[in-house]
């Protein structure tokens, strides 16, 4: 095949574009309704309360680790198998990262490996937990719910790979991904290769007034315009000498910088094509659902296949991973192909960053079994089926025919 087939792709429509191109023709950049206009659709769509957009994943998972207090000498616990940020979050506060091992069946974080981590240690040595929704397989947060309030813990969850997933809980209802339930925060990311695209952003969801005010504020330099939340008098603000006393109202210029905050803002253009997006977001999740039940039953009880994502109640399919022995020369053959398969994730405990702090070879062993032998699939809803296909047969023909 000649064209190249990466492992995600985004799909802009032509009515994405006009709906961005109508927001730079308006008044607001950035700033603007459109901003509102997303996070409102955005809680709707995973049942959450609140919703707050931001400028990528990442600042999302920064602004959680900070409304949730963590400082110097926090511990926080979360997997190795995710993109950096998820650990990264806890140390841009002077946190500690703690990592522990995956499941293997589920490439998530395994709640008995966190339980037994919590129990070898006196109350109050951690501080929360973040699970990661890896692949877009849902993390049963009603378990780990529990386990955080037996030691008192909170919860971020990173659902970046799992708009529109969910779990199914003890009384057999489903729980969407971010929908504030369990979690005390949850964030998702809308990098070009996630479900919903916007070029960059990212959104928090919670359940929680307090948090969801405190981060309203960090956002955007720690700076509130809401007089209910003034901590200086009405007489400070109108400035003394020059306005007769007494006044009854803040002057409409008026702010408040109350706490140290960033501009971590995301623009109206982007909000705009991130809303475009997510009308499309249900048919997009069935695509996806669709192109890894071929995966799946391409290769289900295949010898050379060691493990794989499966068809699991739930699961967004942000990625289809499979695992082979002979990983890297798979990789190597798919690229000779023009077959962009990618791998998800170096484990975060062996990055050179988190060595330095002690983490070593041999730690988490499920992870390093995990990495050796994992390749994520192209996942995206633009695949057509000859491309899945292709990409099948080259598979069985590296490992020697079907």
């Amino acid at each position: 095949m000649s064209t190249s087939i990466p492992y995600g792709r985004q799909n802009i429509t032509d009515e994405d574009i006009q709906t961005v191109v109508e927001v730079l023709k308006s008044d607001y950049l950035t700033q603007g309704p459109q901003i509102a206009a997303f996070e409102t659709a955005f809680s709707s769509y995973v049942g959450s309360e609140y919703a707050v957009a931001l400028a990528n994943g990442t600042v999302a998972l920064h602004l959680c680790a900070l409304a949730l207090d963590v400082n110097e000498g926090a511990k926080v616990i979360t997997t190795p198998i995710t993109f950096a940020a998820s650990a990264n979050c806890v140390r841009y506060c002077g946190g500690e990262v703690v990592f522990s091992d995956i499941n293997p069946e589920t490439y998530l974080l395994d709640i008995e490996k966190v339980r037994a981590l919590l129990k070898s240690s006196p109350k109050g040595t951690y501080q929360g937990i973040i699970p990661v929704d890896f692949a877009g397989r849902a993390n049963d947060l009603e378990a780990f719910r529990e386990l955080a309030d037996e030691y008192g813990l909170w919860i971020i969850e990173d659902a970046c790979h799992a708009p529109g997933g969910y779990f199914v809980d003890s009384m057999g209802n489903q729980q969407k991904c971010g929908n504030g339930k369990f979690a005390d925060l949850a964030i998702f990311s809308f990098h070009p290769v996630k479900h919903i695209a916007a070029g960059e952003g990212g959104m928090i969801t919670t359940n929680d007034k307090a948090l969801y005010e405190k981060l309203l504020m960090l956002r955007s330099h720690g700076i509130t315009k809401d007089t209910s939340q003034f901590q200086n008098s009405i007489e400070l603000a109108v400035g003394t000498t020059h306005y007769p006393l007494p006044e009854t109202e803040y002057p409409l210029w008026y702010m408040e910088m109350q706490d140290l905050g960033y501009n971590y803002r995301l623009t109206d253009f982007q909000a705009a094509l991130g809303l475009s997006q997510l009308k499309r977001a249900d048919a997009g999740l069935e695509r996806r659902k669709e192109i890894a039940k071929i995966y799946f039953d391409a290769f289900h009880e295949q010898t050379f296949i060691k493990g794989q994502s499966g068809i699991i109640e739930g699961h967004a399919y942000h990625l289809y991973v499979i695992e082979v022995e002979d990983r890297l020369g798979l990789y190597n053959f798919l690229r000779s192909k023009n077959i962009f398969a990618q791998i998800h994730y170096i484990p975060c405990h062996l990055m050179p960053y988190y060595q330095q702090l002690g983490a070593k070879l041999g730690d988490m062993p499920a992870s390093e079994a995990y990495y050796t032998r994992c390749i994520s699939l192209p996942m995206y809803p633009t695949l057509a089926e000859t491309e899945q296909s292709f990409i099948i047969d080259q598979i069985f023909d590296f490992h020697g025919g079907r």
